[in-house]
Order: structure tokens, then C-alpha cells, then sequence
């Protein structure tokens, strides 16, 4: 169904969670500029809180998370976000609907349930809460009958479990130990605890990993239910994260062998009757996230692919990322730093980007392309890219036709790489990203 052409994929690119990407932050912005756009906000919006901790670290792992072996720090960290809900929710207009409520990490039930209690009622005393839709990222090896009963009691219908691989050997290269009864035990647990749209992370492209173990992971995770799959390439960027060193580059696919993984797994859900959303995601057909696609309604931010039309989200706890019309603001990366800054009541913000009305244009034409696979371009930046998209329109990957620009079925795996043609950062950056497949 696909054709390979690697000299198309050689050019590592961004996953597009936002643009400019967080690549291009720098530390303009501050906490004069979030005091300003939180006052500013109006209508609905969505919000983000980062638990930076796990339970145990896992070698592959990309996100800002340590190991939540030390109470005093667990606990100040608790404080902070506390604080921080506080602060924010009274810059807050009353016109404001709060709708959307994400908890990511990380692990956030590496925190105490009743932990996570405190943080939902902080959020309901402080925040203009509007019946909103909760969602959770979830480690299954931690997950107790306790968490089952809170998250059944606070009504949260939206949950993603970190699967990766069913494959005992997979897991023990990329140090993450789950055996597939505690994948069972969480995915019942869930269940019976009222979670209605259930996500299974996994990934391809891991050490010594074959298309049978792929396919053996897949069938188990349709077995299972799950009514959303995120199929992620591994980004294997030691250099970047120190905890990647654990795993033995030498076995790593090669891209021919992950672009064959990514065209399995995409022909092996599709055949399951699940809906594709972009490249690497799924849907059963029933689920929110597919009707949106059926809709035209996809959209993408932070938390990657999803039908949230609010175009602010505030992003809550150290590292996350608010995302404003025309600004782009990150919270202090550093756990201990930020709780400095909450204890001195500021906000902290500590760096981001202004995005002018050309990034603004430039991303719409990103979004378009990622989630409805189409977009109109105008003349000028036709006349930009024209040579750049020629070879992907040459081997029938992309049609243009007028100002509409298409990606043809065959050419969904180079998504993100013709996207990326209309990112000028992208151009001449040496910055390193996730290969394209």
C-alpha cells in the first residue's frame, strides 16, 4: 500500500504538537506575559496539569518525569501546583468555561489517590469548571483498586495506559517489566470504574523488535478493547536523554525495517476496523476521537491528536506549556525551581515564544495537513515550497490542485515530512527530532 523512498525520510522532523515547536522557545516570554494572557482568555478553555513523577523510570522514556522515591519533594511539589491552580484561577474571567481537564506526566498516579482528590477539589474551589471532560495518562503497574474507586467517584471517562509491548523480552530492553496480567488487571479495572474511551500507547522500532512481536501486540491490544492506539515510532536520542544509554543501539530496526512495522501496523488496526487518525494514531468508530475525523473537526495540540476545539490551553505544573492565540508559553522545566517560584506567589512562566500572524498562518496549514490531510495554500507560499514539494507530488504522495494541496493515501507516512515543508525553522535547524517514521 506504501512506497518507500528513504531519501524522503532521511530528514529527522517535529511531531507538530504545536508551532513554532517548543524547539524554537526562547526566554522572552515570562510571567508578565501569562499574568496578561490568562486575563485575557475568554470562552472555553482546556486545561493541562504535569505530574513530573513515576513509580520507576523507564530507559525510552522522552518525558520530564523522576522517580517519586522521595516524599519532601512529592509533597512540595503537591504544594506548588496547588498554589499555582490558585493563582491562575483568579486571573480568570467569569466568562471563561473551563471544559477540558487533562492530567499527564510522567505518572500522575505516582501520586497518592487521595493526592489527586486534593487536586480535583483545588480545581473545582478555584477554576470556572463547566461540567468538564476528564482524562488521565495512567502507569498500569501502579494502578490499585483505590484509583479504580477515585476515578470512578470524580467521573473521569477519558484514560491512556503505557503499554509500549506485550513482548516480556521487548520489555526487559527498554526497562519497562509488565507482565500482561497487570495489563489485564488495569484494563478490567478501568472498566468497571466507568473509563468509556480507553488509549494503549505502543511503540515500534524498539531493539531486536520483529514484525511478529508487533503483531502478537497488536492482537493482544485489540483483544483488550482498546478504543484508541497511539502507534509511535521510537526516538532513540541519547545524546538528548541520558536514560536511553541503557538500551543496545546495535539492535535497533533500521528505517526500512520501521517503515515496514509502521505499514503493518497501520493495514493490521485498519483490517480490525479501527479509523486512522493522521499516520499513527487509531479510533474504534465509535469513539469521539474517530467522529471527529468522520467531521472534519480533528484537531492537534499538546496532548497530540485530539476533537478539544478550544484554542487556549493553560498548562499547569513545572515544564508544561500554555497555548494561547498568539503566544506559546512554558512552565520553569525545574521541579525544585518551580516550587521556588510559587512559594514567592508568581507565576512561572519562564520562557516561550510571541507567534505572529505568519507562524499563525503557517500553522493552520500544519494542523490542516496533519489532521485533515489537506490544506489550502496560497500563492505565496506555493511559490516557497513549490521546489521542496516537487519530489512527494512527482512520486503521487501529494496532489496540488489550485490552491488546495493533498496528501494521497500512499503518502500519509510522509505526513509530517511535507508539513514540515512549510516550517521554516525546520530549513536550516540542526536540532534533532523523531524520525518521520
Amino acid at each position: 500500500m506504501w512506497s518507500y523512498y528513504p531519501e524522503l525520510l532521511e530528514k529527522p522532523v517535529p511531531r507538530y504538537t504545536s508551532y513554532p515547536t517548543a524547539a524554537e522557545f526562547g526566554p522572552g516570554p515570562g510571567e508578565a506575559d501569562l499574568d496578561a494572557a490568562l486575563r485575557q482568555a475568554q470562552g472555553d478553555v482546556s486545561l493541562y496539569l504535569h505530574i513530573p513523577f513515576c513509580e520507576k523510570i523507564c530507559w525510552y522514556c522522552g518525558c520530564n518525569t523522576a522517580a517519586n522515591n522521595k516524599a519532601h519533594r512529592l509533597s512540595g511539589y503537591l504544594d506548588a501546583l496547588h498554589r499555582e491552580i490558585a493563582l491562575v484561577g483568579v486571573r480568570l474571567e467569569y466568562s471563561v468555561a473551563v471544559r477540558r481537564i487533562a492530567f499527564g506526566g510522567g505518572s500522575p498516579n505516582a501520586v497518592a489517590p487521595t493526592d489527586f482528590v486534593r487536586l480535583v477539589d483545588a480545581l473545582t474551589l478555584h477554576m470556572p469548571l463547566e461540567d468538564p471532560d476528564w482524562s488521565i495518562e495512567l502507569d498500569p503497574r501502579g494502578l490499585s483498586e483505590e484509583w479504580g474507586a477515585v476515578l470512578a467517584a470524580v467521573g473521569v471517562r477519558y484514560a491512556s495506559l503505557g503499554v509500549q509491548t506485550f513482548d516480556p523480552a521487548l520489555q526487559a530492553a527498554i526497562g519497562r517489566i509488565q507482565p500482561d496480567a497487570d495489563l489485564v488487571r488495569a484494563t478490567d479495572l478501568l472498566r468497571r470504574s466507568g473509563i468509556t474511551s480507553l488509549n494503549f500507547d505502543l511503540m515500534y522500532g524498539l531493539p531486536g523488535q520483529s514484525l511478529a512481536q508487533l503483531e502478537a501486540t497488536l492482537k493482544r491490544t485489540v483483544e483488550l478493547g482498546a478504543d484508541r492506539i497511539a502507534l509511535f515510532g521510537y526516538a532513540h536520542v541519547p545524546h538528548m536523554l541520558p536514560r536511553q544509554r541503557r538500551i543496545d543501539a546495535s539492535h535497533l530496526p533500521d528505517q526500512a525495517a520501521r517503515f515496514a512495522m509502521a505499514e503493518f501496523g497501520y493495514q493490521y488496526l485498519t483490517a480490525a476496523g479501527y479509523v486512522p487518525v493522521g499516520f499513527d494514531h487509531f479510533a474504534q468508530a465509535s469513539d469521539p476521537l474517530a467522529r471527529a475525523v468522520q467531521a472534519g473537526r480533528l484537531r492537534r495540540n499538546f496532548q497530540g491528536f485530539t476533537d478539544d476545539a478550544a484554542t487556549t490551553l493553560i498548562g499547569l505544573g513545572a515544564s508544561s506549556i500554555g497555548n494561547f492565540p498568539d503566544l506559546l508559553i512554558q512552565n520553569e522545566k525545574n521541579a525544585g525551581r518551580y516550587r521556588m517560584l510559587l512559594s514567592q506567589d508568581r507565576l512561572p512562566a519562564a520562557g516561550g515564544l510571541r507567534r505572529s500572524l505568519d507562524d499563525q498562518r503557517r500553522g493552520a496549514v500544519i494542523e490542516a495537513l496533519l489532521c485533515q490531510g489537506e490544506a489550502v495554500i496560497n500563492g505565496e507560499l506555493q511559490y516557497e515550497v513549490a521546489a521542496r514539494l516537487l519530489p512527494f507530488v512527482a512520486r503521487g504522495l501529494a496532489e496540488l490542485s489550485g490552491d488546495l494541496l493533498r496528501i494521497a493515501p500512499r503518502g500519509l507516512p510522509y505526513a509530517r515530512t511535507i508539513a514540515a515543508l512549510f516550517d521554516p525553522y525546520r530549513q536550516d535547524s540542526a536540532r534533532r527530532f523523531s524520525s518521520a517514521v
